[in-house]
């Protein structure tokens, strides 16, 4: 059944000042309109900025605990609707059940921590050096603030930026992925619904060229937190630097798994396959590469083909489907392209590399589960991020071999090893350049009580989630306070 979603600007559910719509599509069966969204422009933009401006001093002001409890309220209301959510999720990005629900899982998990913070928003106190004197640090909301999510976590991703940013206190204008508008609608719409003012959060809907470019360059914006492509990340820093705005950005990953010669066998593989095509491969995180030791090589290999044959595409409603479609047709083309880049460098196609339309397929996009062997480092598909169904096996001989083809990349986001040996393990856990490292598991799993967030091009500026150096950092700004109560002028490092 399709839906309909509005742009939310204070307060009040609106359309675009254009009247123009756009259509979203459910990726495994192209035919069936999910929902109808507005495609707004600069005017929208600027509308909604202005809310989130004219908000913002009363929202800072409210206690953080009573920030806190909208947002408790708003978890609460999410877990009621976990299944309705989960489904919606399913259709609308094509996720398979289990995964869409890992997905609202993730928001609810994320929104009841971020109510937690509501209480524990700490600076510090420390001793002054001057008799009379108290000195502490406390943490301020940073203002209004731009926030770009991606198609992919539909509902968890728009939790990671949304509810850290309120219980800081700052007011905010979100633009979801074109793609999965509904999603993000009906997420914001629980946020709403839980008792937050108008123009505290303000959605507009659109295109990135359009609505992205008006809210980061708007000059009420004081932060900008972006989730997407590389390139578009990178430019968006340039425009964020020139302006003086707080910015973060996480953009992707060409993440290993390292497969050591003592590795449990059958957990390296279990951990490949769902690193490799969990969410059909469109994760951040997702297991592109598998490193592993020549003594193994043979075995790992049959094994994880072998795997992979037996995982099942179709509807993502189905239960018994391991592997959905990917998002759209230009993703769909590009992964196809991918796959003919490896075959021209080299690589050895043991499975897949092409579309699938048995079935309940045939109306959607649908990539079988692709797997090359014989890849070398420096192969477009070992460096490049496809975000698709497509794994690339390297062959090395050595831990520091492994490390270094592993650190190869301009990427750094997750990265894992299977190995028996814990000695082993304390040398990837501490040279492998990446902003999250997993132990006999595979790349995908952050949990949100800490930190998510990678090294290089992957990312820039403070983490994402929980944890100290995460959304926190991004969301307020610190203001160092010194109260003298001697009653008369004391010079600091000079009265001693």
């Amino acid at each position: 059944m399709s839906q309909n979603a509005k742009n939310l600007i204070d307060g009040k559910w609106v359309d675009a000042r254009s009247k123009k719509t756009f259509k979203s599509v459910n990726p495994a069966d192209t035919g069936e309109v999910v929902g109808v969204a507005p495609q707004s422009g600069a005017e929208d933009v600027e509308k909604a900025v202005a809310a989130a401006r004219s908000a913002f001093r009363e929202w800072a002001l409210t206690p953080a605990p009573r920030r806190g409890e909208i947002l408790f309220r708003a978890a609460e209301s999410l877990s009621r609707q976990k299944s309705e959510l989960g489904e919606l999720v399913a259709r609308e990005m094509g996720k398979v059940m289990p995964e869409a629900l890992g997905d609202v899982q993730e928001a609810i998990d994320m929104t009841y921590h971020m109510a937690g913070e509501g209480r524990r928003l700490s600076g510090e106190t420390v001793p002054s050096e001057l008799p009379d004197k108290d000195a502490k640090s406390v943490r301020v909301p940073i203002g209004v603030v731009a926030q770009i999510t991606p198609w992919n976590f539909p509902v968890a991703i728009p939790s990671w930026k949304i509810t850290p940013a309120l219980v800081c206190g700052n007011t905010i204008v979100f633009k979801p992925s074109s793609e999965t508008p509904i999603c993000a609608t009906r997420f914001v719409e629980i946020l709403h619904e839980a008792g937050l003012a108008p123009g505290v959060l303000n959605l507009v809907h659109g295109a990135g060229a359009t609505v992205g470019k008006a809210m980061v360059g708007h000059p009420q914006v004081n932060a900008v937190s972006f989730t997407g492509s590389n390139p578009v990340g990178e430019k968006l820093a340039g425009i964020c630097g020139s302006l003086h705005k707080q910015f973060t950005m996480e953009t992707g990953g060409k993440n290993p798994i390292l497969v050591m010669e003592d590795a449990d066998l059958e957990l390296a593989v279990e951990g490949c396959i769902w690193g490799g095509f969990g969410t059909t491969g469109q994760r951040c995180t997702a297991a592109s590469r598998v490193i592993v030791h020549e003594a193994i090589f043979g075995p790992f290999v049959a094994a994880f083909v072998e795997r992979a044959k037996r995982l099942r595409l179709g509807s993502p409603l189905d239960e018994k489907v391991d592997v959905g479609p990917v998002i759209s047709e230009s993703q769909f083309n590009k992964i196809l392209n991918y796959i003919e880049i490896g075959k021209r460098e080299g690589a050895k196609l043991l499975l897949g590399g092409k579309s699938f339309t048995k079935g309940a397929c045939s109306k959607g996009h649908f990539i079988e589960p692709t797997i090359f062997s014989e890849v070398k480092p420096k192969m477009r598909v070992a460096q490049e991020e496809i975000f698709g169904p497509v794994v690339s096996i390297l062959r090395v001989r050595s831990l520091g071999e492994a490390i270094d083809v592993a650190n190869d990349t301009l990427f750094g986001l997750s990265a894992a090893i299977y190995t028996q040996d814990v000695n082993t393990s304390a040398v990837a856990e501490r040279d492998l350049d990446t902003g999250i490292v997993y132990i006999n598991a595979s790349t995908i799993g952050a949990e949100i009580q800490l930190p998510f967030g990678g090294t290089k091009r992957t990312g820039l500026g403070p983490r994402e989630a929980g944890g100290r150096g995460g959304a926190l950092e991004l969301y307020t700004k610190w203001k160092v306070i010194y109260r003298d109560f001697s009653g008369k002028l004391q010079r600091a490092q000079i009265d001693k």
